[in-house]
């Protein structure tokens, strides 16, 4: 079990705490137009206002390299992080120096301020030792609660976390306690749904994962690849067959393993990459050669429901087809809804995050019903490849 301190363990009142937030928000013309990763960091704000700590906030946006670019700037996160929190926030134009230091020194207890994009500076990414110990004096405790940016060695990720008392905020905790869940100790069987274009940029996870689960689903563009390597003609579709010989070797690892591997048994395909496009059902084995697989068929998504309903624990990544364009959203859906389903019944602990994953499940009306979503993406994938995450280890070298 990862061991690591949270607010819970540190001293907190009437000192200034540094809290690593990803305030890395979609924006347009200046305005947030997603406030889904501020409304994520509330409690731990509101859990250290309550405690009567001085609070400021530290995230990153975008990629100014190294450099100011104003249309980079935090500040337009200041109005709705105070209307979500209900009370003034305030910001600093640097988020180190003579005008981060005056802000700091004036907080008063259950204060909360914001200062400028980490990201101004090459010393954040570069984890330079001294922007470390400029960002250090302005604070007594360091809190980390963006696990989506934990696989960054980050001056605010990593460097703060061994310079400070340290711990995880809230965010942070539930994350890691729900992937401890999922993949350190879960309960069996264990299922995984692995989907998304390309087995190339998920090699690591699907060699991490035949280890670790007992049901292994391959869906999406990858699934072809997989049948092309066994010799199953996959048309017109996406397929790596320059990964063929790789794909047999998970395959033979799964074996070795334990682990069940499941391929779709039908594919919904069609001639035309379109919304709405013709299409026809057919198994997997009788694609007409001048068609695209976009989706799994109904039978596949049948039988990966009455799969799921025997397993215990469910970690989920990808869509299972082309879910952005409907008719091809179906399986993704109805197997979504499905886990949903046996999440609320109490059956089935179901983690997801990465990508399009959180859209999928979203356009599935299923992200309210799985145990945990995650809104991590690198850091989920990283997670789930059996990486060490700097900034979670840090953490835990600092318990």
């Amino acid at each position: 079990m990862a061991r690591f301190k949270t607010l819970d363990d540190l001293e907190v009142a009437g000192k200034t705490v540094l809290v690593r937030v990803d305030f890395n928000v979609p924006m347009q013309e200046g305005q947030v137009t997603d406030d889904t990763r501020i409304r994520r960091a509330l409690p731990t704000i509101r859990d250290l206002v309550a405690a009567g700590a001085k609070v400021l906030l530290l995230s990153h946006f975008g990629r100014p390299k190294g450099k100011a670019v104003p249309e980079m700037s935090l500040e337009p996160v200041v109005a709705p992080l105070s209307a979500a929190l209900g009370q003034d926030v305030a910001f600093a134009g640097d988020c180190i120096g003579p005008e981060a230091e005056k802000l700091a020194s004036e907080l008063a207890a259950g204060e909360v301020a914001l200062l400028e994009n980490l990201r101004f500076h090459a010393g954040e990414e570069a984890n330079d030792p001294a922007f470390v110990a400029a960002l250090a004096r302005l604070g007594d405790v360091y809190l980390g609660d963006a696990f989506s940016a934990a696989h960054r060695a980050h001056a605010s990720v990593e460097g703060l976390a061994r310079a400070l008392p340290a711990g995880a905020g809230r965010l942070m905790q539930e994350e890691l306690l729900h992937l401890q869940s999922a993949l350190g100790s879960p309960k069996r069987p264990v299922a995984a749904v692995v989907g998304g274009a390309k087995i190339s940029s998920k090699l690591e996870l699907l060699g991490n994962l035949v280890e670790k689960v007992d049901l292994l689903v391959i869906g999406g563009g990858m699934a072809n690849t997989f049948l092309n390597a066994q010799g199953v003609p996959v048309g017109k579709s996406l397929c790596e067959t320059e990964m063929a010989e790789t794909a047999r070797q998970i395959l033979d690892r799964a074996e070795a393993e334990g682990c069940d591997v499941v391929l779709p048994s039908d594919a919904v395909v069609s001639r035309e990459f379109a919304a709405g496009a013709a299409h026809e059902i057919v198994p997997v084995t009788a694609v007409p050669q001048d068609t695209m697989i976009l989706d799994a068929g109904p039978a596949t998504a049948a039988d990966l429901a009455r799969r799921l309903s025997a397993c215990k624990t469910l970690v989920w990544n990808g869509p299972l087809g082309c879910f952005e364009m409907p008719p091809f959203d179906a399986a993704t859906n109805s197997v979504a809804q499905a886990a949903a389903a046996l999440t609320k019944s109490g059956s089935l602990l179901s983690v997801a995050g990465g990508g399009d994953t959180v859209a999928a499940l979203a356009h599935a009306g299923a992200d309210k019903d799985f145990s945990y979503i995650s809104t991590a993406g690198g850091a989920f994938l990283e997670w789930l490849e059996g990486k060490t995450l700097p900034g979670v280890q840090a953490l835990e070298d600092a318990a």
